[in-house]
């Protein structure tokens, strides 16, 4: 697989990823809860985060150029404390390329821009029965710490 990664460094850049952080979102939403997303919530998004220090926007690119993987982190912020933590809130990579490493890469790329910049911690936010997801985060070395109960 000839991939390169690469890390978005500019708010215009980013901004050209809004559709398809429109088109994951509406996927996982649809398909977890069953809710549509507003259109816009990409550039929402990417406005609002980008430029925190937990916030990272990594692509992968097939030796096409085209963009084949994303990975965006952005700020976790706890509502009694104020602290934030960078979380996971974009991964995704195109369907016919999964399960040969690349969101792995994509993490680990993540995880180490964010260590450059002294956050040595990373959460992901997993849906409560998608096992699959969950043991992949547990492989990765992620564990289990919090609990968000909803009532609706």
């Amino acid at each position: 697989m000839d991939l390169t990664l690469e890390r978005v460094e500019t708010l215009e850049a980013a901004l050209e990823l809004a559709p398809v952080v429109d088109r994951y979102a509406a996927e996982t939403m649809e398909q977890y809860a069953g809710t549509r997303v507003p259109a816009g919530v990409g550039r929402a998004f990417l406005e609002r985060a980008f430029g925190a220090p937990e916030t990272v926007v990594l692509v992968a690119r097939g030796a096409d150029g085209a963009v084949v993987g994303t990975c965006i982190s952005a700020p976790l912020v706890d509502p009694l404390l104020g602290t934030s933590t960078p979380v996971v809130a974009v991964l995704h990579v195109q369907p016919d390329l999964r399960h040969r490493g690349l969101a792995r890469q994509l993490v680990d790329e993540l995880t180490a821009v964010l260590a450059q910049r002294g956050l040595h911690d990373l959460g992901a936010r997993v849906a409560h029965n998608d096992d699959a997801l969950i043991s992949m985060g547990e492989r990765w070395g992620f564990t289990r710490q919090w609990e968000l109960m909803i009532r609706e």
